[in-house]
């Protein structure tokens, strides 16, 4: 064991997180996500929501400030409304990221492409729709 690291996150995404580069995405994604449209690399943790992990990969990864939208989410249908859990994720994001998230929204199939190509996936026991979301790996600054 070590010190400081929330017990959420496994030796495997620790390691995958020390592995990404600049650019690399990391998918977090809902109960629901279908195999298809994950990469192959992926951490399994179905007893977990998406909001108490993204509160502990964030404390580690940080996001791109080269990009616009380093965040993206999977958009409900056009007469669907915004998913409430978007608002926790925002909360949690301006916890550790002066600008907040910077999100953008995917539209379903182009989430699933673009997952697809993600360095690493997390499979979780989320049962929010819409849950989905990718980080864009940032720098660590000096």
């Amino acid at each position: 064991m070590l010190k400081l690291i929330p017990s959420i996150i496994p030796p495997e995404l620790m390691k995958i997180m020390m592995e990404m580069g600049h650019g690399d995405e990391l998918l977090l994604c809902d109960g629901n996500y279908p195999r298809q449209g994950s990469p192959e690399r992926c951490v399994r943790m179905d007893g977990h929501g998406i909001p108490e992990l993204l509160d502990a990969i964030l404390r580690f990864l940080p996001l791109d400030a080269y990009v616009e939208h380093p965040v993206m989410l999977m958009a409900p249908g056009p007469d669907e409304p915004e998913p409430e859990i978007w608002r926790v994720y925002r909360e949690t994001g301006i916890r550790y990221e002066s600008q907040g998230l910077r999100e953008a929204r995917l539209e379903r199939h182009a989430f699933y492409e673009r997952g697809r190509k993600a360095y690493a996936c997390v499979a979780t026991g989320e049962t929010a729709l819409y849950a989905n979301i990718l980080l864009k790996k940032g720098v660590v600054k000096p």
